[in-house]
């Protein structure tokens, strides 16, 4: 809306008229076109239509604003398992005040099967469908949330676009070492069961994800760092 209301602005500047003008050529009130270069008003297609064509514009015209970027006070943690997401994503809810959600959780919730069971019975494509439904319901239960997304939702194109329209987006990133370790001390011992190239395989997927990872708004490195120092790096971001 006020993008919308700087762009009627700038057109009724560029048109040489007066807010007044305006209005009465529109057949609205001064105050009606005030409120809306404002940002402020409750705008309607039919008053917008008269505003596009006292300017003489079409409505379509008026309304193609630039981007304006995704909500700033939603936040995405990407990155591979043991970036720290959960760890630092709880913390950074707390510090905001906002609701915690961890999306593989809500995916093992609305499905009743663990992730192991959905690859095991249903495979990737069933994984990459639930992803999908989760992160819409998520984004639909408000702006104010910190989300902490499986480390392969970046391979998902349209969920990962999605994503990083919707949220500010945040690469978590550490060793190949560190991630592996962390997700032993969680007492998963799975990463290294029958795989005695685990790091190696480990490294092979963050060097093919390293690009998609990128492609997050902000890159903060874990390694060696605790939470709360994470999080107070994160505070550029979060006050942009």
């Amino acid at each position: 809306l006020r993008e919308l209301g700087r762009r009627i602005r700038r057109e009724r500047e560029s048109a040489a008229l007066t807010v007044t003008e305006l209005a009465e050529r529109a057949g609205l009130s001064r105050r009606y076109v005030t409120e809306a270069e404002a940002g402020r008003a409750n705008l309607t297609l039919l008053k917008l239509a008269r505003i596009a064509t006292t300017l003489r514009l079409r409505l379509g015209e008026l309304c193609d604003l630039p981007d304006v970027g995704p909500p700033r006070e939603r936040i995405a943690l990407v990155g591979l398992r043991g970036a720290g997401k959960s760890t630092v994503g709880r913390r950074l809810a707390r510090e905001l005040e906002v609701p915690f959600v961890e999306l593989d959780e809500r995916i093992e919730r609305n499905a009743g099967l663990s992730l192991a069971a959905i690859f095991d019975l249903q495979g990737v494509e069933t994984y990459r469908r639930l992803e999908r439904e989760a992160l819409e319901e998520v984004l639909a239960e408000g702006q104010r949330q910190v989300i902490a997304t499986g480390g392969s939702i970046v391979t998902s194109e349209d969920t990962y676009e999605r994503l990083r329209e919707s949220c500010r987006t945040v690469w978590l990133s550490a060793e190949p070492e560190e991630h592996l370790k962390r997700v032993l001390d969680q007492g998963d011992h799975r990463p290294m069961e029958g795989r005695p190239r685990a790091l190696e395989e480990l490294r092979e997927i963050l060097e093919r994800r390293g690009a998609l990872y990128a492609l997050a708004d902000r890159r903060v490195r874990t390694s060696a760092r605790g939470a709360a120092e994470v999080v107070a790096d994160l505070a550029p971001l979060l006050s942009a």
